[in-house]
């Protein structure tokens, strides 16, 4: 389906599979009840039960809601793997799973695995999509194929430097942008994957795009923003000074931090991450992060922000609470009963 610009926002949540598998897809069922349209589930291995056995759960408690990875990946999984995966999920939500897909940051380093090239994922998905459609494969001399290979499963790419964005565009069914909704880098990365899309004769208009976002309804945002130290020091220690510099952020963030386990974005002991990332994050950088790159803020803030992203071509975006280990309840019940109705109701003028 074409993305049309008369189409309503999609709005999702991501739920970290933090928890037994039945009180998960409890979670997500809460979100369907609460009209969200998609619940998005990420994948490391180490950190949380296994995403394909959630989505499963999911799928069989939920009617209406999309399900999708977001993400996992073709390093730890062999793409023959993520095939059959996919489809076996497909099966039990027809028209409802969408197979997101990264370099596989979070599953790769704790098992001291690097995250997968450019060339490797264009490679992986290659290869990943004739399984998906059917196709024989040579695998090294070996000639297979995926047996009842249906139905149909989006792919789509997760990125945010120049040269993956691109890539997306160009060989994915949708992107999902990890630029935040800062107008300013979500414009550069449109760009980009336009650029890519171009390659394959075809235009960004046509591509789903989905912004990834965290997300709190508060009256008090800088106090809220304090919590996101950990995450701005993370995207300065991995390459993103730059983008955050767009912003007025200048952070200069050592390559190792110790006492935070496993790492900045998934620590266990988040205060304490908190804590120490302080040394290089102060109150009022985590304030110019939450305002210019998160959607923090009132449920009207929220709705504003969320309609600006539409008019940008945005055709949907998953939000996420601070947190790796527990499970969005909060978030679901504050944007299901304020942000999501006035947003319809915007909508429908």
């Amino acid at each position: 389906m074409t993305p049309s610009q008369d189409s309503a926002l999609r709005v999702g949540i991501r739920i970290p599979p933090c928890d037994r598998v039945d009180r998960l897809a409890e979670t997500a069922l809460r979100a369907e009840t609460f009209g969200f349209d998609q619940v998005w589930f990420p994948d490391s291995q180490l950190l949380w039960r296994d995403v394909f056995t959630v989505l499963t759960a999911t799928a069989l408690a939920t009617e209406r809601i999309g399900l999708g990875s977001a993400v996992t990946n073709l390093a730890t999984r062999h793409p023959a793997v993520v095939a059959s995966a996919a489809r076996s999920v497909a099966e039990l939500a027809p028209g409802r799973f969408t197979l997101g897909l990264g370099v596989g940051n979070s599953s790769v380093g704790p098992v001291g695995m690097r995250a997968s090239t450019r060339a490797e994922m264009r490679a992986g998905i290659t290869m990943l999509k004739a399984l998906l459609d059917g196709q024989e494969w040579d695998f090294g001399g070996v000639t297979s194929r995926l047996r009842d290979p249906g139905p149909k499963i989006p792919i789509h790419l997760a990125a945010s430097g120049p040269r993956n964005l691109q890539l997306a565009g160009e060989i994915a069914d949708g992107v999902i942008l990890l630029s935040g909704v800062s107008p300013r880098t979500l414009a550069g990365a449109v760009s980009h994957v336009s650029e890519g899309a171009a390659v394959s004769g075809r235009s960004v208009a046509s591509l789903p795009l989905t912004v990834s976002a965290f997300c709190a309804v508060t009256d008090d945002v800088e106090a809220a923003a304090r919590l996101l130290k950990p995450i701005c020091a993370s995207i300065a220690q991995n390459g993103g000074a730059p983008f955050l510099a767009l912003a007025g952020i200048e952070l200069d963030v050592p390559a190792k931090v110790a006492g935070v386990y496993p790492d900045l974005v998934h620590a266990e002991d988040w205060d304490a991450a908190v804590k120490i990332c302080s040394e290089w994050v102060s109150d009022a950088a985590a304030l110019r992060f939450a305002e210019e790159f998160c959607l923090f803020g009132t449920a009207d803030e929220i709705t504003g922000k969320l309609t600006a992203l539409r008019a940008e071509g945005v055709t949907s975006v998953f939000l996420q609470h601070v947190g790796s280990y527990d499970p969005p309840t909060e978030l679901i019940e504050s944007v299901g009963s304020t942000v999501l109705p006035a947003l319809a109701a915007r909508s429908s003028r």
